[in-house]
């Protein structure tokens, strides 16, 4: 972590100041509580920077705690993926990792607990029935025909839901506290619930499984969490969090804030609707560098430095808003501005020929890796009598706003000769095939000797010495600002979410690293993919373009 990314002020750390400062505390403790049943996005991400945050900046503590309490939908890889995040991000976890499962035996107990004071009861209900007796937030539920079993026969068949003598759906264990409640959250929530499952870190032993909200208070109590952070939509589920603490012997009991979730245009953050599109491969999977996962942000090329940034200045509210897209894209092109070495490509080649230089014309042109930090070096970078440059920086006819290479007129060649535009070759369908020109001879890398003005600058890569290479060049996922919103968010994809190119780099990045960024000049940001490019086959992902597109198009 950088001493220069600022430390940040919010209304949860005024509460902890506070706190501290009345000696309600002395130490700090908070957690970072995921469901290992899916990869962490950028929500989370904002989650991370805040709970440990809380605990370096404080000097405290913040766990790791996987929510494991649904076995169905839980996965060993997701543990890792999580893990791998968390330490890419920048943090370290206080002590082993834990696992909501490691307090099963507890919870179990405690349930009891509730069953023997009179405050839960076994409920057969079908889970449609549940429903229907709950009511709605303008009717009272109804009581169960349940509810009223004495506490030796709830706890009878308690043991009897652990021992697997149920069928699953056909009981739970329910808390008994108000059906009439104008919070439907404590109007008899489940406890517990039957899933026969083999569970990653209890096996077999369990065949009842307890729900989040009990758990969880449970859990952070267990750990004496002091501030537990959540999100707004467990707002009302405090009033949960604080009963099952109330009604329980427990000396612990830790507090719940919550602040906003982030919300950012063009994406969604449903883990449902992020699981929907691995599972129907409308990405490759949860790393696809359009999915606004952790892992897939890392493979596009953004730094944990660039996501901390941004969750720097996103801040933590109570208000819920939407974040602009182009905010995220600020915080990592600040980054590569400043940390990514320069190097040419060219991602829609044409060859041009530059006829007064000889057959295997061979000599280095000098440049610098970064134009504005001269401690990262300089560069030797092979020319020859045949390049390429983009298609687009050569026109047969062009206005005066034009600054490239027209016929008949002249343009730099980064760091290399003035070149003129004499004649084109084309194919017969009148497509462009080869340009030739001829260099000034004396320009190479200084003015012309008679004075003249030659204003546009254009890049280039040697047809000798470049490297082929895939330019996989990513857009926003979806189409419309919300795609959450539609009615099918699937319709909402951008079919130019992915665009390939194929084109050449110059020959210094035959050897480099997956995920090391590089600006491209004129082109934008890339890095070498984690997972498609090698040497003798590189492919690059653009990170993010060298401004804001989608502003310019008043998108």
């Amino acid at each position: 972590m950088s001493e220069a990314e600022a430390r940040p002020t919010n209304f949860i750390r005024q509460i902890i100041d506070e706190d501290l400062a009345s000696g309600k505390h002395t130490e700090i403790h908070t957690r970072f509580p995921p469901e290992p049943n899916g990869y962490l996005h950028i929500g989370h991400a904002k989650s991370i920077c805040l709970n440990f945050g809380i605990a370096q900046d404080y000097l405290g503590q913040c766990n790791l705690r996987f929510d494991d309490t649904n076995p169905v939908k839980e996965d060993r890889e997701f543990v890792d993926s999580i893990k791998q995040d968390v330490q890419w991000l920048g943090f370290e976890w206080s002590g082993e990792i834990r696992y909501s499962s490691d307090y099963f035996d507890q919870l179990y107990n405690y349930a009891v607990e509730l069953i023997t004071k009179g405050l839960a009861y076994v409920d057969e209900l079908s889970a449609e029935e549940i429903r229907e007796y709950r009511g709605t937030l303008k009717a009272p539920g109804k009581n169960s025909p349940y509810r009223d079993r004495s506490v030796e026969e709830n706890l009878a068949l308690f043991e009897k839901m652990r021992a697997g003598g149920f069928n699953e759906g056909k009981a739970c264990l329910r808390a008994k506290i108000d059906m009439a409640s104008s919070f439907i959250v404590l109007r008899d929530p489940v406890l517990y619930r039957i899933k026969f499952a083999e569970h990653h870190q209890t096996g077999n032993k369990w065949c009842i499984y307890p729900m989040y909200d009990f758990t969880h208070c449970i859990s952070d109590a267990l750990e004496e969490i002091t501030h537990s952070l959540c999100t707004l939509e467990f707002q009302d589920n405090r009033r949960l969090y604080d009963w099952v603490l109330d009604n329980i012997t427990i000396p612990i009991h830790p507090r719940q804030y919550e602040f906003s979730r982030l919300n950012l245009e063009y994406a969604v953050m449903s883990k449902r609707k992020l699981t929907q599109l691995v599972a129907e491969k409308i990405v490759e999977g949860w790393d696809d560098p359009r999915m606004l996962t952790v892992s897939g942000l890392r493979r596009r090329g953004y730094s944990a430095a660039s996501i901390r940034e941004f969750c720097r200045r996103i801040g933590v509210t109570k208000q819920d808003n939407i974040v602009e897209m182009a905010s995220l894209e600020a915080c990592i092109r600040d980054d590569l501005n400043e940390n990514a070495p320069r190097a040419m490509a060219v991602l829609d080649p044409i060859k041009v020929v530059i006829e007064n230089l000889p057959a295997g014309h061979d000599e280095r042109v000098t440049m610098a890796n970064h134009p504005n930090r001269p401690e990262m070096g300089q560069r030797e970078v092979p020319f020859s009598r045949e390049i390429w440059i983009d298609r687009a920086d050569f026109r047969e006819e062009a206005n005066k706003q034009y600054k490239r290479l027209v016929l008949g007129k002249e343009v730099r060649l980064r760091n290399a000769y003035v070149i003129r535009a004499e004649r084109v070759a084309k194919d017969e369908n009148g497509n462009i095939t080869c340009l030739f020109c001829t260099a000034d001879l004396d320009t190479m890398g200084k003015d012309p000797a008679d004075g003249r003005k030659v204003k546009g600058v254009i890049h280039w890569v040697s047809a000798d010495h470049g490297l082929p290479a895939q330019f996989r060049l990513y857009d926003r996922l979806f189409s419309v600002s919300n795609p959450g919103a539609a009615e099918n968010f699937l319709a909402t994809i951008n079919p130019d979410s992915l665009v390939i190119r194929h084109g050449f780099v110059e020959p210094g990045l035959r050897n480099t690293e997956a995920l090391k960024p590089w600006q491209f000049e004129r082109e934008g940001y890339f890095c070498a993919d984690s997972v498609y490019s090698k040497p003798g086959e590189l492919v690059f992902n653009r990170t993010v373009g060298l401004r804001d597109t989608w502003a310019k198009a008043g998108a």
